[in-house]
């Protein structure tokens, strides 16, 4: 099972079915997003999810919608009922939602979003990449909830797709905050486990190419100073450099893979990884003039 199914499973179980009224509200929820139609006097919900069809249909029966029908094509499970009016057409009407008749508080507000993401939402695999999505095919649904989770500090973005409108999250600690909010209480650990485990290994990566670029540099500055080296040598000018530069040269050619702070510590550490550094400068310096 997906991790989308799966956190979509762990939603439709939460026992909040005897408050009509977070009933009422998930449920307005479903209905705004783009798997739901209307047609007519009849409202269509369809999902892969079966306990997303399930949590659909007993959310109908608490709000007193009895005549529902389900059907099973393939892969895809389908609910229809006749539209209510003293539900449908309160709350919700030509496919939007009348967020002005709508009594706002968090448990409320909790109960739409977690609808909407039943409904019409998708989280990707955390152990893969961060994205959450979010579906409507009305831009008015879309503008209300984004207005309503940023009211609770949880920032998504928008997207015009062909034919229909997406809000979506692609940043790790939004995505947990989301899941939080709507009560996937199982979803933000296993979230999170693998949100420390894939920062984990991004710092180790990034520290591993650090190290590796360190190293590469290290090699390439060393074989440039034993290269300029050997050129003073074979222009015989080498006798011609004052005795600082001379140890210095010489403990580089028999170390052509030490670094700076390895060089201190060959010479005894009777000079500073600055003053390594500057005298090794002063011999490629003398060897530029030679080449001229």
């Amino acid at each position: 099972m997906s991790f989308s199914s799966k956190t979509k499973e762990d939603l439709s179980k939460i026992d909040n079915l005897a408050k009509k009224d977070q009933v009422e509200r998930e449920l307005i929820g479903y209905l705004i997003g783009n798997n739901t139609i209307k047609c007519k006097n009849n409202i269509r919900f369809s999902t892969e999810n079966e306990y997303n069809i399930n949590r659909f249909g007993k959310l109908l029966k608490n709000c007193n919608i009895e005549d529902y029908n389900i059907e099973i094509k393939g892969k895809i499970f389908s609910i229809e009922y006749k539209l209510k009016k003293d539900f449908d057409e309160i709350y919700y009407n030509a496919d939007k939602i009348i967020f002005k008749k709508l009594k706002s508080d968090e448990a409320l507000d909790k109960s739409l979003i977690r609808g909407v993401f039943l409904g019409s939402g998708y989280i990707s695999n955390p152990e893969k990449k961060y994205h959450l999505e979010i579906n409507f095919s009305e831009k008015e649904n879309l503008d209300n909830i984004y207005d309503l989770l940023f009211k609770y500090n949880i920032l998504t973005k928008k997207m015009k797709k062909e034919n229909s409108y997406s809000l979506y999250i692609k940043e790790g600690e939004e995505i947990s905050k989301f899941l939080a909010f709507i009560g996937a209480n199982s979803a933000v650990l296993k979230f999170e486990e693998n949100r420390v485990i894939r920062e984990t290994r991004n710092n180790v990566n990034r520290l591993i190419n650090c190290e590796t670029a360190n190293f590469t540099k290290t090699i390439k500055a060393g074989n440039k100073q034993i290269e300029d080296i050997n050129f003073i040598k074979s222009k015989k000018k080498f006798g011609e450099l004052p005795e600082n530069l001379k140890i210095v040269a010489n403990m580089r050619l028999k170390h052509p893979d030490a670094s700076l702070t390895e060089l201190v510590s060959l010479l005894g550490n009777t000079i500073s990884k600055s003053g390594v550094s500057h005298r090794l400068s002063a011999i490629s310096k003398f060897a530029e003039e030679l080449r001229k």
